[in-house]
């Protein structure tokens, strides 16, 4: 018994030593935060609880090559159970970067890997870097999963070699996300210009823009919600 006891002793150690986000305790509630993603939309963590979502937050910063061979995957996840539609909300918190920067990590990691990248709040300019503050993530990246209670459920989802480690934390945590095909709605195309298909769509799009009307474009596609969930970064030269 003695002996049983010291290894339960000495796991707990273990648990507790990689628990990456510092700021709060697994089992506590965690501080309500507001921030501006890379596209201009705002994210209030109590809003999207409140409608019983469960939140799973990457803290990143660009530079991190960690973080970049992970996110393709929290991108994969993102898309499988609805691009923040479903019961699960994906959100990328960014650690001292600005918005071109983040985008651009965007671009080159997130939306190179085939799947739709989540939100993301730069540090200087999306009020990241407040949220880096409360939570205080120990080391990058620090994946962790909030309640729709409001309650930090795992402080580190760690190693991560695919979008099943993110679904086995989330289910030992006890929660299980319907998984869903993405939805978008294509606006502010001219269809003498342009022509989209399949519309709607299941989360894949072909645009084909007419080159003797248009010298350039820039392609946003949102979701019902109205949340811009794809932006080309600059202009397309056609």
């Amino acid at each position: 018994k003695k002996t049983i006891t010291l290894i339960a002793s000495f796991m707990m150690l273990i648990q507790f030593s990689f628990a990456q986000i510092q700021g709060f305790s697994v089992g506590q509630t965690v501080s309500d935060f507001t921030v501006t993603d890379v596209h201009g939309n705002t994210h209030t963590l109590s809003s999207i609880t409140n409608s019983g979502k469960w939140v799973l937050i990457d803290f990143f910063f660009t530079t991190c090559g960690p973080c970049q061979s992970t996110v393709p995957f929290f991108s994969e996840l993102h898309q499988k159970y609805g691009c923040n539609e479903g019961d699960l909300f994906c959100i990328s918190i960014d650690s001292g970067d600005s918005d071109s920067e983040v985008i651009a990590f965007e671009n080159q990691f997130s939306i190179s890997s085939g799947h739709s990248p989540a939100p993301a709040a730069s540090g200087t300019e999306g009020g990241g870097d407040a949220v880096v503050s409360s939570f205080n993530p120990a080391a990058y990246p620090t994946y962790c999963l909030i309640g729709a209670d409001m309650t930090l459920k795992n402080a580190d989802i760690w190693p991560v070699s695919g979008i099943n480690d993110f679904e086995s934390a989330m289910s030992n945590a006890g929660f299980t996300p319907t998984v869903m095909n993405c939805t978008a709605s294509l606006n502010e195309l001219s269809l003498s210009d342009a022509n989209v298909y399949p519309n709607p769509t299941n989360g894949y799009v072909n645009v084909a823009i007419n080159s003797i009307n248009s010298k350039s474009a820039k392609i946003e596609i949102s979701n019902l919600l109205g949340q811009i969930v794809y932006t080309t970064n600059s202009d397309l030269e056609i």
